[in-house]
């Protein structure tokens, strides 16, 4: 191989590399977003997650990034009421898969207080929403240690701030 050749493919090399550090950069959880495409079903860099801490519970938000992405809105919108029946059936196995983890902070004692944590989806005109409340004091420590995580994890820069609903 001539310099001229080897020069070539050590300028492509470098170039290849630096073209992939502003993606790395923008997405410190690589791993997290293909695990929670996997699991979600919607395209993680294409939607947004918010979670909300309440003083009755919280909410988790999905949505699209672009209003005219309809394959991802739908996919939020069929995956947030299956999350909505599970978590009120006590099982956090989507989170735990998503994270990679077996214990994602609050959802041992969500799940051991099921019954006094309701779980309610909602439409939104970019994808859905859960709505968790409860009235029961321990129950609401889970949730806002759980949403607290996911605010943490996932980066969205949310409030950690308890508001009013």
């Amino acid at each position: 191989m001539g310099t001229m050749m080897r020069n070539h493919v050590a300028v492509t090399l470098i170039t290849v590399a630096l073209a992939a550090l502003p993606s790395a950069a923008q997405n410190p959880h690589p791993g997290m977003d293909q695990r929670g495409a996997a699991v979600m079903g919607f395209d993680q860099a294409r939607t947004r997650h918010h979670f909300y801490l309440y003083e009755d519970g919280g909410a988790i938000d999905a949505a699209v990034k672009d209003q005219t992405d309809i394959v991802n809105r739908d996919a939020i919108r069929s995956h947030l009421p299956h999350i909505a029946m599970l978590f009120g059936q006590g099982d956090f196995a989507a989170p735990m898969l998503v994270h990679d983890s077996k214990n994602v902070p609050g959802t041992a004692e969500m799940a051991r207080l099921k019954e006094k944590i309701s779980y309610v989806y909602k439409e939104t005109a970019a994808g859905g929403r859960v709505e968790i409340k409860t009235a029961d004091t321990a129950a609401l420590k889970a949730v806002h240690e759980f949403l607290k995580f996911q605010i943490a994890d996932h980066q969205t820069g949310d409030s950690l701030e308890i508001r009013k609903r």
